[in-house]
């Protein structure tokens, strides 16, 4: 019984007798007598070689696969990468592979895990655009740097580039860091500076503090951190640094509380939580406690400390006049009179050390002994009292205010009631007692008025009486008046004949 196979030209063929290997069949046509002969064909547009018990046949049959097919073996610290036509495969540690030859064109290259992980760049170029198991690639950005990081441990810094890596049975992971950032988030900073004193002294800048040091830390002139006491922290190389020491005084200098205070938004957010501030205002005086302990004024201005260490309190006292309203008061007179009192007083700080080791509440003190000394002069006085001499209440309130107040070392400079807001029953009957007042004052004006018309009444008939020359004036102006009131007078005659008729004087 004869077989016949046929390879075709992109094939090739493994033949078996009874599933022994016996060679391998190059493209053509093939017989065999006997009906136990079969062929395994394999594409060679597909390199790798799918062989059977392919250890055994590389001890049995050495020379006839070797002359067909290129085998990679890889131990347990390698890895390789095989290339045929412009396609790569990656094998992994521990691995026996093969691959057909003549083709398409095949060749490998084999690597040691243990003295490199990290791929050399001229294979990096041939296989940027291909995913192989077990390789990781990692793009470095011109303006970055890249920390190398196996199982969790820093390895290197990368530069700018293109790198891949095995990580075939270890974790490579790569952290990129910005060189714009002049103090980007290092990962484990103490790990570096303690560990990795090489990598620090070529790219950083380390800072170390002591417990009585800050520093201020500047890139191209402006301010970027603010670093407290006994703090460790790293920076790319190009940054200025400014240590100062605070153990004893930490009382910033006038151009740092510029720069730190009244500079940018972005500088006033780092110093927030690194400073004490105050602001003491024009006509104001600052008062200064460190520790709970008075340590001086302060004059107006910005003034700033290091919080660091010291316990700061500052408070500004305005030395200015201010006013107090002592509003709504209800208090009864001494006639058991309900009154409603509206008080205001004017008073300056004279000596702000003395008033605030005294009093914990200058303005509640002030409110309180007005309230005292309003209610003692209001009720100590009878209504009519308080209503015909205000200034009493005024004048008894400022005795009483002035010396309390002189003995925190504040002047009270004026009290005044403004109002004096009477019940509504009080009010009318007051109004009533005015009005008949009022009238009582008409009447005897209206009586002395008439009296001294009628006396000038007699007066000018005595004197008409005597001169009839006057009397004839007299008739003259009255008749003028009634002349005022008529629109049309006819005459008929002489105006002697008129007059002698109208107005007839008894000679007697």
């Amino acid at each position: 019984m004869w077989k016949t196979f046929y390879i075709k030209p992109n094939e090739i063929g493994i033949l078996y007798h009874r599933s022994d290997f016996k060679k391998i069949l190059q493209p053509g046509t093939y017989t065999y007598f006997g009906r136990h002969w079969q062929v395994k064909t394999s594409d060679l547009n597909q390199p790798s070689a799918q062989i059977e018990n392919l250890e055994l046949l590389l001890r049995s049959h050495p020379d006839e696969l070797q002359q067909h097919v290129l085998t990679i073996r890889t131990a347990f610290n390698q890895a390789a990468l095989v290339r045929w036509g412009q396609n790569w495969v990656s094998i992994p540690p521990n691995q026996l592979r093969a691959f057909w030859r003549g083709f398409i064109e095949v060749e490998s290259h084999l690597f040691n895990l243990e003295e490199s992980l990290e791929l050399p760049s001229s294979f990096v170029q041939q296989v940027r655009l291909i995913a192989l198991t077990g390789l990781k690639k990692f793009q470095i950005s011109e303006y970055e740097i890249g920390l190398l990081y196996v199982q969790n441990n820093f390895v290197r810094p990368l530069e700018p580039g293109e790198y891949a890596f095995w990580s075939v049975d270890k974790d490579v992971t790569v952290r990129t860091l910005s060189r714009i950032v002049p103090n980007p988030d290092f990962p484990l900073e103490d790990v570096l500076i303690e560990k990795h004193p090489d990598f620090v002294a070529t790219y950083c800048e380390a800072v170390q503090l002591l417990s009585w040091q800050v520093a201020i830390v500047r890139y191209r002139g402006k301010v970027i951190s603010l670093l407290p006491p006994t703090s460790r922290k790293l920076f790319w190389q190009g940054v200025e640094v400014e240590i100062i020491d605070i153990s004893t005084d930490g009382r910033l200098p006038s151009p740092l509380v510029a720069e730190l205070v009244e500079g940018s938004a972005e500088v006033r957010s780092l110093s927030c939580n690194c400073l004490h501030t105050q602001e003491v205002p024009t006509q104001h005086v600052g008062l200064l406690y460190v520790n709970q302990e008075f340590q001086g004024q302060l004059q107006p201005g910005i003034h700033a400390w290091w919080l660091f260490g010291r316990s700061y309190q500052t408070e500004a006292i305005d030395l200015r006049l201010q006013n107090m309203e002592v509003s709504g008061q209800d208090i009864l007179s001494k006639d058991k009179v309900p009154l409603r009192l509206n008080l205001t007083a004017g008073f300056r700080i004279q000596d702000p050390l003395r008033a605030k080791n005294g009093l914990s509440d200058i303005s509640g003190f002030l409110y309180k002994e007005l309230q005292f000394a309003l209610r003692g002069a209001v009720g100590e006085r009878n209504l009519d009292a308080l209503l015909e001499d205000k200034g009493a209440i005024d004048r008894s309130i400022s005795e009483y205010i002035r010396q309390k107040a002189a003995d925190y070392g504040i002047e009270v400079d004026s009290v005044g009631v403004k109002d004096i807001i009477l019940p509504g029953e009080i009010k009318i009957i007051l109004s009533k007692v005015v009005e008949a007042e009022k009238a009582a004052q008409a009447n005897v004006v209206r009586r002395r008025e008439e009296t001294a018309a009628t006396r000038s009444m007699l007066n000018t008939a005595k004197v008409m009486e005597d001169n009839p020359v006057a009397l004839r004036l007299k008739e003259l102006e009255v008749l003028e008046r009634i002349a005022e009131k008529i629109d049309r007078i006819q005459v008929n005659g002489s105006l002697d004949s008129i007059l002698t008729d109208l107005i007839r004087i008894n000679p007697q």
